[in-house]
């Protein structure tokens, strides 16, 4: 299972991140995420719980629909927080740095 959630990960996590990051509260930590799930030093059990969470966000059907205001990504947030707590101390500084840079030299 965390290979096939690992390769829908890295086919479809930019596109979709692109097509809502204007409207996405947690951006910053939702990409330290990814970047921590596909680091080859984060332990496996980590790596499966981020993945996991990434994969939801980047499911086509949602318990709440990313479309509906102010909703839509309640569930995804909630997933990925859940994730992140359990994971937190494996989440490393530079993790949350390629985020940033990103996020600096997106478009949105």
């Amino acid at each position: 299972a965390i290979t096939r959630d690992e390769a829908k990960v890295r086919r479809d996590f930019w596109p979709k991140l692109r097509r809502v990051l204007g409207r996405l509260p947690f951006a910053a930590e939702l990409i330290a995420a990814y970047y921590c799930a596909l680091d080859p030093v984060t332990p496996v059990h980590a790596k499966a719980i981020l993945l996991g969470a990434l994969a939801y966000f980047i499911m086509p059907i949602d318990l709440v629909p990313d479309f509906i205001a102010a909703l839509g990504f309640a569930d995804d947030a909630a997933v990925l927080y859940i994730a992140i707590n359990r994971v937190r101390q494996h989440i490393r500084p530079e993790h949350r740095q390629r985020a940033r840079d990103f996020l600096d030299s997106a478009q949105i």
